[in-house]
C-alpha cells in the first residue's frame, strides 16, 4: 500500500500523500471501476441489489472518497503542485462520470432492477435510491441519441475545467492585491487586532506600514470601521472588481461566465427541458423556475417596506450626522456601523471581544451534546495544516463520527466557509463505517499569541457550517446514497445549518460561550439586550440582497440567452431595478466573483438558501414552543426529536416528508418575517 489514496482503511493520510500520488490512485481507481462496469454489465450478471447495486456502491465510493480527498486539499493547501495535480486529472475523472451517466447497458440493468418483483420487496430506503438513480441517468444524458452523446460528455468536461478556472481566478486576483498603509492617521476607527495583522502581514513582507488583503478577515472590518474615506473606496473597488476585465486578462472570469451560461443551455436543450433552472429543479423541492420566481418575488413584496426603511434612515443619518449628502457603496457598511452604534450603543467590535475562540467552541458543543445527547472530545488524526484541529463525537461511548476544523483564513485557501464529507455513513460487513467531516471556515487568526476572537457574524457562521456537519454526522442511515447529506434534495439542505444559527440569538447559550478576551467577564446581559434590539438592524436591506442574488441567478438560467443582444451585467441591472434599495456603482462586477453559482453547486439554486431558511425558522419556532414550558430552548426531547426526523433519516424520505413529520403540517413563512422583524 504504497499510495495513500488508494488506503480506505481508516482517515485520509494527509502526512503522507502528495501530489504525486494523485494521477496513478485516480487512474488505477477509474481502470478499476470501468473494469467492474463491464462485468455487471453482461448478461449473466443478475439485475440485483445484491449482485448489480451493492458492487457499484462499493467501487463508486473508493473513487469518490480519493477524489474527494485531492479535491479537499485543492481547496485549502492551494500550490502549485496541488492545483496542477488537481487539473490534471479534472478531465479524465469528468469523463468518467459523464461515461457513467451514459452507459446504457447500466441504465437498462438499472430499470430491469426497478421492473423486477425484487424491487417491490426492498426496503423504502432502497427503493428511493433506485428511483434517484434512474433520475439521475437521465439528466446525465443516458437516454440520448447516440450521436448527441460524445457532445454531452464534453460539455460536462468543460463545464467541470470552467467551474475549477472560475475559482482559481478568484483567488488568484483575491491574493494578489493589497491596500498599503504608510501613516498610523490612515488606520483611524480600526479595531487594534485588525491592525495588529496587518501589521504582522507587512512585517512578513519586510516592509513597513501595514498591509491590508482582499480577504474577509481584512476587508470586512476596513469597510465596516475605516474613517478614511479614500481607503475604503479604494479596497471596495479592488474587492468588487476582482477578476474581471480591469485586471490581468488570464484571471478575467467573464468569457468563463459567458461560456458556462452558453454550455448549461446547450446542455438543457440536449435534455429535452427549455432552459437550465428546468434541469436543476428535478431533484430540488421546488417544481418550476415560475413558482420559485414567485416565491422569491413574494418575499421581495414583504421585505421592501422595511428595507426602503432602512435605507431612507441610513441616508438621513449619514446626511446629519456624518456629513455626507451621498452615500456611496464604499460609505455603506461605515455608515450603517455608525448608525448601529448611535442607536444601539454598542458595536460589534465591542461584542467581538467576548467570544474568544475556545469559548466559542466550548458554547457550540455545549448546544449539540444538549440537543442531541452525545458528547464531543479532541481526537487525533493526520491534518493538512498545524492549525487544523480534528474531534471526536460518542453517544453513550460508542463512535458516532469524526470531524476536522479548519477555522483560519490562508493566502492558499478558497475563501467562504463550507462543510464536506470526507468518509460517508454506510454497514459493511464488518459494521458500521462512521461519517467523517470537514469544517472550513476564514476566520481571522490568532496573532501574538493571544487567542482568536470571533465577531457574532463569524460565530453564525461556525454554527452554519456545524449544522451542515451535523446532517452529515448525526445520520442513521445505513445506505451510502442517501446516508447524511446525500440525496437530500438541494433547496432542504440549508435547513440544518440555518436551523442552528438561531442558537446564536439565544441567551441561555450565549452566557455560557463568552469570556471578555481581557477580563474574562462573560457578556453582560445589557449588551446582550442591546444585540437583540439590534439584530434586525437593516434585515429588510439584507433579505432584499438575498433576493437580488437569488433573483438573479434564476432569471440568468430560464430567461436570458447566453450570446443575445444583452449581458449578463444588463440582466443584473434590470432584477436590481426590480428588487434593489441600494445599487452599487455601474463598473462594481459581482458576477465575476459570484462563485456559488459558477464555481459551486448553486447554479440555479441559489433559492435554496432563502427557501430553506422558512423551513428553518419554522422547524426552530418548535423549541421557542418547548422553551414555554421548560425555560430554554435547549430542550432535549425537541432535539430529540429533529434529530430521529430530520438529521438521522438523510436523504431516505423527501424533505418535505421529514419536515411535516418534525412539526405535523406544512410548513410556514410567518416563523421567518417573525425571526426578521416583518410582521406587523
Amino acid at each position: 500500500m504504497t499510495n495513500p489514496l488508494l488506503d480506505f482503511t481508516g482517515l485520509p493520510r494527509f502526512d503522507t500523500v502528495q501530489p504525486e500520488h494523485v494521477a496513478p490512485a485516480i487512474r488505477q481507481l477509474i481502470a478499476e471501476n470501468r473494469s467492474l462496469i463491464e462485468t455487471l454489465t453482461r448478461s449473466e450478471t443478475p439485475a440485483t441489489w445484491t449482485d448489480f447495486m451493492a458492487p457499484m456502491t462499493d467501487a463508486g465510493e473508493r473513487l469518490s472518497r480519493a477524489w474527494g480527498i485531492v479535491g479537499h486539499l485543492h481547496s485549502v493547501n492551494d500550490v502549485p503542485a496541488w492545483r496542477e495535480a488537481y487539473n490534471g486529472m479534472l478531465p479524465e475523472i469528468s469523463g468518467f462520470y459523464a461515461d457513467l451517466g451514459q452507459n446504457l447497458a447500466l441504465f437498462a440493468k438499472l430499470k430491469a432492477l426497478a421492473a423486477s418483483p425484487e424491487y417491490d420487496a426492498l426496503a423504502p430506503v432502497r427503493r428511493r435510491i433506485v428511483d434517484n438513480d434512474l433520475r439521475d441517468f437521465r439528466l446525465s444524458g443516458a437516454e440520448l441519441d447516440e450521436a448527441q452523446k460524445p457532445r454531452f460528455k464534453e460539455i460536462q468536461e468543460e463545464l467541470s475545467a470552467l467551474s475549477v478556472k472560475f475559482s482559481e481566478n478568484l483567488l488568484d486576483a483575491t491574493n494578489a492585491h493589497a491596500e498599503w498603509v504608510d501613516d498610523a492617521a490612515g488606520l483611524a476607527g480600526l479595531p487594534e487586532d485588525v491592525k495588529e495583522a496587518a501589521r504582522a502581514a507587512a512585517e512578513k513582507e519586510g516592509k513597513p506600514g501595514w498591509k491590508f488583503s482582499l480577504q474577509a478577515p481584512a476587508y470586512i472590518p476596513v469597510m465596516q470601521y475605516a474613517e478614511d474615506r479614500n481607503l475604503r473606496a479604494r479596497i471596495y473597488r479592488a474587492y468588487t472588481t476582482r477578476a474581471a476585465e480591469f485586471g490581468p486578462a488570464e484571471w478575467n472570469n467573464t468569457p468563463l461566465i459567458e461560456q458556462i451560461l452558453a454550455l448549461r443551455a446547450e446542455e438543457s436543450r440536449l435534455l429535452g427541458y427549455a432552459n437550465f433552472a428546468e434541469v436543476s429543479l428535478v431533484p430540488k423541492m421546488a417544481e418550476s423556475p415560475a413558482q420559485v420566481a414567485a416565491f422569491l418575488r413574494d418575499l421581495a413584496q414583504k421585505a421592501r417596506p422595511f428595507a426602503e426603511r432602512d435605507m431612507a434612515e441610513l441616508r438621513q443619518f449619514a446626511r446629519e450626522q456624518l456629513g455626507l449628502d451621498t452615500l456611496e457603496s464604499w460609505d455603506l457598511a461605515w455608515a450603517s456601523e455608525k448608525l448601529k452604534q448611535a442607536r444601539y450603543a454598542f458595536s460589534d467590535e465591542e461584542v467581538k471581544q467576548y467570544f474568544p475562540e475556545p469559548k466559542v467552541l466550548a458554547g457550540l458543543f455545549r448546544v449539540i451534546e444538549s440537543l442531541f445527547g452525545v458528547t464531543l472530545a479532541p481526537d487525533t488524526a493526520p491534518v493538512w495544516h498545524p492549525d487544523v484541529r480534528f474531534f471526536r463525537i460518542l453517544r453513550d461511548g460508542q463512535l458516532v463520527g469524526q470531524c476536522y476544523l479548519d477555522l483560519y483564513a490562508r493566502e492558499t485557501k478558497r475563501g467562504g466557509a463550507w462543510m464536506d464529507g470526507a468518509i460517508d455513513r454506510r454497514r459493511l460487513a464488518a459494521g458500521i463505517q462512521t461519517p467523517v467531516t470537514y469544517l472550513n471556515c476564514n476566520f481571522p487568526a490568532p496573532v501574538n499569541g493571544k487567542a482568536a476572537t470571533f465577531s457574532h457574524d463569524d460565530v453564525i457562521t461556525l454554527f452554519h457550517e456545524c449544522g451542515h456537519g451535523l446532517h452529515h454526522l448525526l445520520t442513521q442511515v445505513e445506505e451510502l446514497p442517501v446516508s447524511g447529506i446525500n440525496g437530500v434534495e438541494w433547496d432542504a439542505v440549508e435547513l440544518p445549518s440555518q436551523f442552528m444559527e438561531n442558537f446564536c440569538w439565544e441567551w441561555d447559550v450565549l452566557q455560557g460561550m463568552t469570556a471578555h478576551a481581557a477580563s474574562g467577564e462573560p457578556l453582560p446581559r445589557a449588551l446582550y439586550d442591546k444585540m437583540i434590539a439590534a439584530k434586525n438592524f437593516q434585515s429588510g436591506m439584507q433579505m432584499l440582497r438575498q433576493i437580488e442574488f437569488s433573483l438573479f441567478d434564476l432569471l440568468l438560467h430560464s430567461e436570458f440567452t447566453p450570446g443575445g443582444d444583452a449581458s449578463f451585467m444588463d440582466l443584473l441591472a434590470q432584477v436590481r431595478r426590480e428588487v434593489a434599495v441600494v445599487v452599487p456603482p455601474e463598473w462594481n462586477r459581482f458576477p465575476q466573483s459570484f462563485s456559488h453559482i459558477f464555481a459551486g453547486g448553486y447554479g440555479a439554486g441559489y433559492f435554496s438558501y432563502k427557501w430553506a431558511e422558512v423551513l428553518s425558522a419554522d422547524a426552530f419556532e418548535a423549541f421557542e414552543e418547548a422553551a414555554k414550558t421548560t425555560g430554554s430552548v435547549l430542550d432535549a426531547a425537541t432535539g430529540r426529536h429533529f434529530w430521529q426526523e430530520i438529521l438521522a433519516v438523510g436523504g431516505s424520505r423527501p424533505a418535505l416528508e421529514s419536515f411535516k413529520a418534525f412539526r405535523g403540517r406544512e410548513p410556514r413563512p410567518d416563523a421567518l418575517l417573525r425571526h426578521n422583524g416583518m410582521t406587523p
